[in-house]
């Protein structure tokens, strides 16, 4: 267990500072005993952190902190705006964790610790996870129903036309990726088609939590206790909302996606339309491929990286796949690349061995487990890499050679010149997406030891 004391004997991303200890202290009225950073949460770290009363009383409590300040960065998803939303959602018909405090400074918040767990994935009940999901889908349509006015965000305004809030919405998120000074062509590939398709409807505008689903709610006992994490909360579309429900029911399947939307259809009283959903699952990847390259043109060194390497490969291949559903390009499969071992793939063996043998099972500290097992997923890709990245690389000329009529230089120059003559009309999507979907299966075989079973996951359909 991480201490609090902001003893220099142990690494600075896992402990707090004394200035931040001695807030949580001030803002809760005791003396703070200890402090236990959780698995997970990316940038934005996850603290269980104890305070004893004057009358001795134990009080547990959740801080989320980020040490990287956003708003020097110009980054609008900050701990300052969630706690906006929490408090918006406070004493609805949503569950939410009780603020206790927001930092004046920091990117800190601190909130009542609330009970239940996370990983959907973990229920092996079908009638448990059929009534947490069933709970769940209920819940969201509750906060589809809270009164936009109680925000009170400057940047969200609940009186404004839809179609407006979602372009607003893809402003925020191309300033995201310009501000990152590189550029992605299947970023720009995406931001040109979401601009061109925003849903032709006005309303209704909602609080919409984004990237909503499995692993962002906590629950107990077959009932949802906590709606968690709405750094990306806005006001918009609920189909936005259910459209991030299929996306984050790849990574943990969610019982069958299209039975919630019918509950969710009876819980808000309205009818579902699936195209919304379709448009709403292309942007949804598209902020999830944006973040991942952010994290890769400012990379943290000490972040979640075989984590990052994994989900990026995933949901960039569910991009093109979302955009293919909607496109109706039909999606093909790829056969792997010939391997060739390398004489030092020993080496490679032997630091998973020792990972997977010594270090994660003399390891108590969860955290450490967890970083543990993504050094071993860095080390799985570098392995099959150094095998598969040269076939895999020509593999890739090859295509797009017999679309541009000409050999490019290198995979990424010739990815550029595609998407600029997709944007230019002169060559189809549907072509565009299929060569981009071989690149990622290339990328996908190279990264497959690593990802597991999420090499193969797939949307759930859509389709009556």
């Amino acid at each position: 267990m991480a201490t609090a004391t902001g003893s220099t004997t142990e690494p600075e991303a896992n402990n707090l500072s004394r200035d931040l200890v001695d807030w949580i202290c001030e803002t809760a009225n005791g003396t703070v005993v200890s402090a236990d950073r959780r698995p997970g949460g990316g940038r934005r770290e996850a603290w269980v952190v104890e305070v004893r009363g004057a009358d001795g009383t134990i009080r547990p409590l959740f801080l989320r902190y980020d040490r990287l300040d956003p708003e020097e960065k110009g980054d609008d998803f900050t701990l300052h705006r969630e706690a906006a939303f929490f408090r918006a959602l406070s004493g609805t018909a949503v569950p939410v964790p009780n603020i206790v405090g927001v930092h004046p400074t920091e990117q800190a918040t601190l909130s009542e610790l609330v009970p239940g767990q996370p990983w959907f994935s973990r229920l092996h009940d079908e009638d448990q996870r059929v009534s947490v999901a069933s709970d769940f889908i209920r819940i969201l349509a509750e906060m589809h129903r809270v009164d936009p006015h109680r925000l009170g965000l400057p940047d969200q305004d609940p009186d404004a036309d839809l179609r407006v809030l979602v372009h607003r919405e893809i402003d925020a998120w191309e300033k995201v990726y310009r501000d990152s000074g590189t550029s992605d062509p299947l970023i720009d590939l995406g931001l040109d088609w979401v601009r061109r398709h925003v849903p032709d409807v006005d309303g209704p505008v909602a609080i919409v939590q984004g990237d909503t689903g499995p692993g962002n709610f906590l629950f107990e006992n077959g009932k949802v206790t906590a709606v968690l994490d709405l750094e990306l909360g806005h006001l918009g579309d609920p189909h936005d909302d259910l459209a991030w429900v299929s996306v984050r029911a790849v990574q943990e399947p969610f019982t069958n996606l299209l039975e919630r939307f019918d509950d969710y259809a009876r819980a808000a009283g309205t009818t579902i339309d699936l195209d919304r959903i379709r448009y709403y699952r292309v942007l949804a990847e598209l902020r999830i491929v944006i973040l991942g390259h952010r994290k890769r043109a400012e990379p943290d060194l000490l972040g979640e990286v075989g984590n990052g390497l994994v989900y990026g490969l995933l949901h960039r291949r569910l991009f093109l796949e979302a955009l293919a559903d909607v496109e109706g390009v039909e999606v093909t499969e790829v056969d792997p690349v010939p391997s060739t071992p390398g004489e030092r793939d020993w080496l490679y063996d032997a630091a998973l061995e020792q990972i997977r043998q010594i270090i994660v099972p003399r390891s108590e500290d969860p955290f450490v487990i967890q970083r543990s097992k993504g050094l071993a997923r860095i080390l799985k890709y570098l392995r099959e890499a150094s095998s598969v990245s040269a076939a895999v690389e020509q593999q890739d000329l090859d295509a797009l050679e017999s679309v541009l009529e000409y050999r490019p230089s290198s995979v990424s120059a010739g990815t550029v010149k595609l998407v600029k003559r997709c944007l230019e009309g002169t060559v189809p999507l549907g072509t565009t997406v299929g060569v981009l979907l071989r690149q990622v299966a290339g990328e996908t075989q190279a990264l497959r030891p690593a990802m597991g079973v999420l090499a193969d996951r797939h949307f759930d359909p859509l389709g009556r």
